[in-house]
């Protein structure tokens, strides 16, 4: 199979499982769900590894106890955590507030400036994943291009993304530019820019490239926990380009983890996509 780089988030997720919608000014009763793995390095990794491909993990944690455990799980789950990187701060619980609905909101302390060092040797990696606001993942990417097949998660704002594969959700894209949404990506994405994917949840997905586009359908699923869904997405893209499917079989993989992930209760993929995949 695959070598795969991720650079990505790895977090430690407590979940506060309200016992109904969120209101503002509103008071609840929640169930403390613990901690678990989470962030988008754990959440696309997970799948790619239970699909026997090589992943490798490049983030940071702190260098204290919820770091360490961070590592032990990630390592555990047979992610490479050889490039993680350790900060001096602490590793802070990231809140995920669920209601009855599945849907979360978020809620997470600022986190400390990511570097990342020089960059590896890229033959070594077929595919590589930049979902991450670490400082330089546009060299990074660039060095990559003429190497691996490139995908990256659009940002929070309009930083340049180099890829061949660029992928956002239709919130993300709410009221960002007026111009096309093939322009936009070429905006962010550069030249290179292959295939533009902007997710629509239960809507399914569309693929944008050049003057066409395309829908594909969501899956059917019993939606317990939307967490994670667009990180399950991304992983089963990746696994089908990787894979030598199609970009529109690959998006109906991604899709096919994305129900997956929305059935468990958890962020990161559960037993439903692992006997999928044996």
């Amino acid at each position: 199979m695959a070598n795969i780089l991720l650079i990505a988030n790895l977090n430690c997720d407590r979940i506060l499982q309200l016992d109904k919608p969120l209101q503002t000014g509103g008071r609840f009763h929640y169930q403390d769900g613990g901690q678990r793995l989470g962030g988008g390095g754990a959440n696309t990794g997970l799948g790619l590894v239970w699909a026997h491909h090589r992943v490798a993990l490049v983030s940071q944690v702190g260098r204290d106890k919820i770091g360490d455990w961070l590592l032990a799980e990630a390592s555990t789950q047979g992610i490479e955590c050889h490039l993680i990187q350790r900060h001096d701060e602490a590793s802070n619980e990231m809140l995920l507030v669920m209601t009855p609905d599945g849907e979360r909101t978020i809620i997470r302390p600022q986190r400390p400036i990511f570097e990342l060092p020089a960059p590896p040797v890229w033959s070594q990696w077929d595919a590589v994943y930049f979902n991450s606001s670490a400082e330089g993942v546009v060299s990074w990417a660039k060095t990559a291009l003429n190497h691996s097949l490139v995908f990256a998660q659009l940002a929070k704002d309009d930083r340049p993304r180099p890829c061949h594969i660029l992928i956002a959700s239709k919130t993300d894209m709410a009221e960002r530019s007026d111009l096309t949404p093939w322009k936009y990506g070429l905006s962010i994405a550069g030249d290179s820019l292959k295939y533009f994917i902007v997710t629509d949840g239960g809507d399914g997905a569309i693929l944008y490239s050049g003057n066409d586009s395309t829908h594909v359908a969501a899956m059917t699923s019993n939606v317990v926990d939307t967490t994670g869904a667009g990180d399950a997405y991304a992983s089963g893209l990746i696994h089908g380009m990787t894979t030598g499917l199609t970009i529109i079989d690959a998006m109906k993989e991604g899709a096919q983890w994305a129900a997956f992930a929305v059935a468990t209760q958890s962020s990161i993929p559960g037993e439903a996509l692992k006997a999928y995949l044996e």
